[in-house]
């Protein structure tokens, strides 16, 4: 598609030089991009929308294609002239995008390594050597001269290719062999080969269209992995490969019919049993195999059933089993090996009203649970003789998790913790003392830095159903709180994910510009228990929106910011999030940054063919039912944007996203810019070598970050 810029680059420098920044955000808006119209008709129900730029959408095999068809080539046209707009009107904050790049680049080490994780007598761990976008990964034996031994080369094995994604990592039990898996596309779906740990030689062996994860059995030489449905990416497919075979030979070994189920392999803890889980939103089923003796049968814990969630680990003559059965907030039981079904499990335990139970780690002598209780995520110690201790922790908001606890026969808890002014850290805990040492605590290179510049509170915003949402933020010491003080608020608010408070420092860039930065805690996510997340699905989704909305306007109404000065932004099902937002209350926002966002709700919840849309109509709710065709055609951003004026507006994608389309949101801009009212800035970048998650390399990703700061900061007239 042709691009139309109407004023001359040296005119538009001179307009900069001399108005005021919402006057220059004005007489800049050269002509955008004009995205041309086919009307195409979606009946269901009785219902017909009309979607004027359905043509956006492409299969992967077009976007594949060595020469592009005309519709192919009409979208790449659309999108470059969206990247060129997107450059042309912000090309005024470039030296301020470079200004926030090196501030957040410089405040990360360059040579870094993480803390090495003890598992079967080695210590595996990463390091970025100076320069290096890309990780060393590494390994050294325990009670040894301590010689290091490289398992990749990232820098090395990244040399050539826009996009490298290094995936799940797998040692055989005999600690020879490792199975790694490479994305170079962006699209999550991996090979996964396979390596001789004490030769270095690669094998010839190439596992193709995967999850991205292989299982080693104990006999170390067969692993179990996942494929994906190459139209839907959806894992549906476990086969059992012999080393030294080719994939064509592979034993089907469980195929997952119902298309609203994911699957997946692994291993439980005790390494004992090898596992095979099936899940959607309302149900789990797993099986189960000696790892001992890949070739068995393998067997069900418990058959699936509607609204019947559990997970497995195994220890001693029982398994370990977290599960909603009769327990909303979950509760944790354990069954005889030898007889699983839901009959014979026995509370450990049992549920609580008030207490979400989030996770468990098995110990020789200790059961640790992760629990969130009024929003907060704390550490139970449990003696299995009897005795227990909560682990306590200072801030008013922050994440502390169990992790990287590999060993049963240790009195060590491994575990993070972080907060808005903390910087992640790890420590080892004495479950036995309570003595806890640091082990690491990610360094912010910047010789202003102190926690004790920065100040986190948390707050309950009052809602228009009466419902009290928490508000975590942070700001630092001498921001002051009134009409103009800028504020970001962030949230995401779907599948029961938590947005948990935690430690960023490329956020230093705002917070030391005056920002406030906070985060809703939305109904949607699980931070106040299972009915948090219950009371923000299906046809009560819009709770999570007003909930957003109601946020802010506390905000407002506390003398924090207002709305010529408050910002919002999510990603994915966040942008959801932003793109319900802007419909609902544009008036609110100043700026809207939606990263990746989901908003095409109803005709990728119709389609069946997309990634994700199947297994997630526990989720959203399946539209060829006409009142959950009518509920999300209510809010879906798509498909409610109307001519009024909206907030300026920051939209972000991937090209190779599987997650959600490039389309959705190009689509979205499309609309918006045929009906939006005012001049308010609309602009999009489409990053054409990722997907989802953004660039691959260590820092490149800041460059996004840049330019979304660069946004919000160019809005506040703040030049440097």
């Amino acid at each position: 598609m042709k691009k139309q810029f109407f004023i001359p680059l040296l005119l538009a420098m001179l307009i900069v030089g001399c108005k005021t920044n919402e006057e220059t955000n004005a007489l800049l808006l050269v002509d955008a991009p004009v995205a041309k119209k086919i009307a195409k008709e979606l009946t269901l129900h009785n219902d017909t929308r009309i979607d004027n730029y359905f043509w956006m959408r492409l299969s992967d095999e077009q976007k594949n294609a060595e020469n592009p068809d005309r519709q192919t080539q009409d979208v790449l046209d659309y999108l470059n002239s969206e990247n060129d707009y997107l450059e042309e009107v912000m090309g005024h904050t470039n030296e301020l995008q470079n200004k926030l790049y090196d501030e957040m680049v410089s405040r990360i080490k360059k040579d870094d390594q993480s803390v090495p994780v003890k598992d079967n007598g080695y210590l595996y761990y990463t390091r970025f050597e100076e320069g290096g976008d890309y990780a060393l990964y590494c390994r050294k034996k325990i009670d040894s001269d301590g010689k290091e031994e490289i398992i990749f080369n990232g820098p090395e094995m990244a040399t050539g290719y826009s996009y490298y994604g290094i995936g799940s990592q797998s040692v055989s039990e005999d600690n020879k062999l490792m199975a790694f898996a490479i994305d170079t596309v962006s699209r999550r779906r991996y090979n996964i080969y396979f390596k001789n740990l004490e030769t270095g030689e690669q094998y010839s062996d190439m596992l193709s269209n995967t999850s991205g994860r292989a299982t080693w059995a104990n006999d170390n030489k067969t692993v179990f992995y996942t494929t994906k449905d190459p139209e839907t990416l959806r894992a549906n497919k476990i086969y059992r490969h012999v080393l030294g075979t080719s994939q064509a030979e592979d034993v089907l070994i469980f195929d997952e019919k119902d298309e609203t189920f994911n699957i997946g392999v692994g291993k439980s803890k005790s390494k004992a049993y090898l596992t095979i889980y099936s899940s959607q939103t309302l149900s789990t089923e797993v099986r189960v195999l000696d790892a001992n003796t890949p070739n068995g049968e393998w067997e069900i814990i418990q058959p699936r059933e509607m609204n019947l969630e559990y997970s497995v680990d195994h220890y001693g003559d029982h398994f370990y089993i977290r599960t909603n059965l009769d327990a909303k907030n979950f509760r944790l039981v354990k069954t005889p090996v030898t007889v699983t079904t839901k009959e014979n499990w026995v509370d450990v335990i049992p549920h609580r009203e008030n207490v979400y139970l989030q996770g468990f780690d098995l110990f020789s002598n200790q059961l640790v649970v992760q629990e969130r209780e009024n929003g907060l995520r704390g550490i139970r110690i449990i003696n299995w003789k009897g005795g227990e201790h909560q682990m306590t922790f200072n801030d008013p908001t922050y994440l502390a998790y169990t992790t990287s606890n590999l060993d049963f026969d240790t009195n060590i808890l491994r575990y993070g913790y972080t907060s808005l002014t903390t910087p992640n850290s790890t420590y080892d805990y004495n479950m036995d003392t309570k003595e806890q040492v640091l082990l690491k605590q990610e360094e912010v290179l910047d010789s202003n830095f102190s926690s004790d510049n920065y100040i986190s509170e948390r707050l309950f915003a009052t809602t228009r159903d009466g419902v009290k949402v928490p508000i975590s933020l942070v700001y630092k010491k001498g921001t002051e709180k009134n009409v103009n003080t800028p504020l970001l608020l962030y949230s995401y608010g779907s599948y029961g994910s938590s947005s948990e408070a935690t430690f960023n420092s490329s956020r230093l860039s705002l917070l030391d510009r005056g920002f406030i930065y906070a985060i809703a805690h939305i109904r949607g996510g699980q931070e106040m228990g299972r009915d948090w997340y219950e009371d923000g699905k299906l046809l009560k989704k819009k709770n999570t929106f007003t909930d957003f909305v109601d946020s802010g306007k506390f905000l407002i109404e506390e003398g924090f910011t207002s709305s010529k000065h408050l910002y919002a932004n999510g990603g994915s099902a966040g942008g959801l999030l932003m793109g319900a937002i802007v419909n609902m209350s544009p008036e609110l926002w100043n700026g809207v940054v939606a990263a990746v966002p989901f908003v095409d709700v109803v005709s990728t919840m119709i389609d069946e063919t997309i990634p994700l849309t199947t297994f997630e109509w526990d989720e959203w709710g399946d539209p060829r039912k006409e009142e959950y065709y009518d509920y999300m055609k209510s809010y879906s951003p798509y498909d409610n944007v109307e001519a009024k004026k909206y907030p300026n507006m920051l939209v972000t994608t991937g090209y190779w996203d599987s997650q959600v389309q490039y389309w959705e949101p190009a689509k979205w801009v499309a609309k918006l810019r045929e009906l939006k009212t005012g001049d308010n800035l609309l602009i999009m970048d489409c990053n054409m070598e990722s997907g989802h998650g953004g660039a691959s390399g260590r820092f490149e990703r800041y460059k996004r970050t840049a330019l979304t700061y660069a946004f919000l900061l160019d809005l506040e007239g703040i030049k440097n």
